[in-house]
């Protein structure tokens, strides 16, 4: 299978199957297009005929260049077969292990934000804090259920985590002082709005998390039109000069500024650019998630727009970075020379399986956007996973298993997507959210495109 689009003057085509990327010019892109449905004599007569009145294109050229497509093919890097599928095996015999635990320390919240799929942190339900006592039996349960894996991740999440900053500081001194006993290391995460952040959250952050996720929509007035305290009032003010403080002292430690777009600002990409005026450099923007007859949700109409606006950002980033002023955005974060194994490639996330999310209350989720669905309830932090059925269902979620993902191209990159979002867009952790399916790849095209001009510069430099 190959992919071939144009973009910011770059021919594309990607090999799906090998992951190969070929940047070439018109002619070889028309010819690759025909070559599997025509034969030799078709395609250089197709050639000759379009682009016939060009002296640098000669039969004898568009021979060779029909060579050097077979020389691709030949070398497994031009429409190379699907080797992957016979080792998406039978997944219900993946390993139990846990690796990641996202704690949800505070179902409250001390902003209202409108389009907040968690209900402003109550997830459809009461408002409460873990205490320590269920904290300390989540890291324990993920340390006993962690096998032989040394490196484990817990994210501090809510509502808002800092309403209940003395417990985070509590477990992760307690996961501190039972590292070494056990042979594990723990990763920490904060994710926060920022209206109580200060110099000890700073401090304390910047010394044992892994990563902070700061939450900002963009410009003043998008970002005030959700993200207001219980008053309505706006919180850009209050929580901007607190972040850019954050991030200053962060020095080289990972963070991410995130943002949500929503139908009232689909030139996200101005969201993301005021961002990065301001001094951030790591950002990320998502799109939002709520019902279709949501004032916020995305439309059919909106997404010519967001594919533009996505095709801005990336020709504004590589500007960027041409002038020694880079900026990383998350969704355009890809390796063509690695990237994650194949494995990955192919079971996603690992949702219900490698990874679960954890109520104040102690009980466990596939992940954070299942929490208050009792019929993704799958058991508690003392119990373990008693819902074993529903652990093989998640086993099972990977890209194989999706049958509306057996022709897309973009298949190994996103490993068949959200299995939260496909349920709630189909009733199915097996679907798929076809509007999220397009702005995936969308991106992909944009992400594949900035490392060919990145390529490309490189060449031009050396």
């Amino acid at each position: 299978m190959i992919h071939q689009y144009k973009l910011n003057g770059y021919n594309i085509v990607l090999d799906v199957f090998s992951g190969s990327v070929h940047a070439v010019d018109d002619v070889a892109y028309d010819m690759i297009a025909m070559y599997e449905d025509h034969t030799p004599q078709e395609i250089v007569y197709a050639m000759l005929e379009k682009y016939g009145d060009r002296e640098d294109v000669t039969e004898g050229e568009l021979w060779e260049c029909l060579e050097d497509i077979r020389g691709l093919e030949r070398a497994g890097k031009l429409f190379t077969h699907d080797t992957y599928e016979n080792m998406a095996f039978d997944f219900k015999r993946r390993s139990n292990e846990v690796k990641a635990l996202c704690l949800h320390v505070a179902h409250t919240c001390n902003l209202n934000c409108e389009y907040c799929f968690a209900s402003q942190g109550k997830y459809n339900g009461e408002r409460a804090l873990m205490s320590f006592e269920v904290g300390k039996r989540a890291l324990d349960f993920l340390i006993e259920n962690s096998g032989k894996r040394v490196n484990l991740e817990v994210d501090f999440f809510g509502g808002e985590p800092l309403m209940n900053w003395d417990v985070v500081k509590e477990l992760v001194a307690y996961a501190r002082s039972i590292e070494a006993e056990h042979n594990k290391h723990f990763r920490f995460t904060l994710t926060t709005n920022g209206v109580l952040v200060d110099d000890d959250v700073i401090d304390f952050a910047n010394r044992e998390m892994s990563n902070v996720v700061m939450s900002i929509d963009g410009r003043k007035e998008v970002h005030d039109r959700f993200r207001v305290d219980y008053a309505g009032r706006g919180s850009y003010d209050k929580v901007v000069p607190k972040f850019l403080d954050f991030a200053k002292k962060r020095g080289e430690r990972d963070y991410y500024v995130r943002g949500t777009y929503t139908h009232h600002n689909v030139d996200f990409a101005s969201d993301i650019l005021h961002l990065a005026d301001l001094g951030f450099t790591k950002l990320s923007m998502e799109p939002v998630v709520c019902a279709p007859d949501d004032p916020c949700a995305l439309t059919e109409e909106d997404l010519p727009v967001l594919f533009e606006q996505y095709e801005i950002l990336a020709k504004e980033m590589l500007r960027r970075e041409r002038e020694g002023r880079p900026i990383t955005f998350y969704h355009y974060m890809i390796d063509l020379t690695h990237g994650p194994c194949i494995y990955k490639r192919i079971s996603g996330c690992g949702s219900g399986t490698e990874y679960m999310a954890v109520t104040p209350w102690g009980d466990l989720y596939p992940c954070h956007q299942f929490v208050g669905d009792e019929r993704y309830l799958m058991g508690n932090v003392w119990d373990g996973v008693t819902n074993t059925a529903l652990r093989d269902d998640f086993k099972m979620c990977n890209v194989y298993a999706r049958p509306d993902c057996a022709d897309c191209w973009a298949k190994l990159y996103c490993s068949g997507g959200c299995a939260a979002n496909a349920y709630h867009a189909t009733g199915s952790i097996r679907g798929t959210y076809e509007y999220g399916c397009k702005l995936f790849r969308k991106r992909m095209e944009c992400a594949i495109m900035m490392k060919v001009a990145e390529f490309k510069d490189a060449q031009r430099d050396a």
